[in-house]
């Protein structure tokens, strides 16, 4: 048999129903052996590669909030500690951060407060103009909009050099330590009182005998 009968035996073999399906089910077996290797393989050198996940912190809570402030007038740039849940004035704002987050020194810098920051009008009225996060890292994302004055933060403490409100109060309540305590005062001698006459001394050009 030559070599061109052999390939079309093989070819008309290939295309009878029974040994195509056989055919069919090997091809497909084989293909899902490979398939369920690979997958296996792709998964264990992933594990081996992929870095160990970062244990999460818990953020820090602070109780001092930094902030930075400018005037665009004089383009004078001050930076001031406010207590959380205390209110701060500058200019015409009214400062008051209610909370301050930070991160561990180990992990990426991340700072935020919430701040609530009021305008003083020409009038004497308040007049709350922002209400919202502010990022240390991004101080540009939530600005203040205000014609003056700009406030921004800066970060956040867990001491300051400013006394805590609470502690302010408590001072201007004490008395003066260092005043000198008032001397007692002497004793004054009592007035000999005078003893009472039976007749009180008449006038001047006035009888002073008795008519009986």
């Amino acid at each position: 048999m030559s070599f061109f009968e052999q390939f079309q035996e093989k070819c008309a073999a290939v295309f009878r129903p029974e040994l195509r399906l056989k055919a069919l089910s090997r091809l497909s077996t084989g293909l899902f052996a490979a398939a369920s290797a690979l997958a296996a393989s792709t998964a264990v050198f992933a594990a081996a590669q992929a870095p160990a996940a970062p244990a999460v912190s818990e953020r820090i809570t602070n109780p001092v909030a930094e902030f930075a402030g400018i005037d665009k007038i004089t383009g004078r740039i001050i930076t001031f500690d406010v207590y959380i849940d205390e209110t701060v004035q500058f200019g015409a704002l009214q400062v008051t951060p209610r909370v301050c987050y930070s991160r561990p020194e180990t992990e990426e810098p991340k700072t935020d407060s919430f701040v609530e920051v009021d305008e003083i009008t020409l009038d004497r009225k308040i007049r709350r103009i922002f209400t919202g996060w502010m990022f240390a890292e991004s101080p540009g994302l939530n600005a203040v909009e205000h014609a003056v004055y700009d406030v921004w933060l800066k970060g956040c403490k867990q001491k300051s050099d400013v006394p805590p409100p609470t502690a302010a109060k408590a001072d201007t309540a004490k008395p003066k330590t260092n005043a000198k305590p008032n001397a007692p005062a002497q004793e004054q001698p009592a007035e000999a009182t005078p003893e009472p006459t039976d007749v009180a001394p008449a006038p001047d050009g006035a009888d002073t005998t008795d008519q009986n």
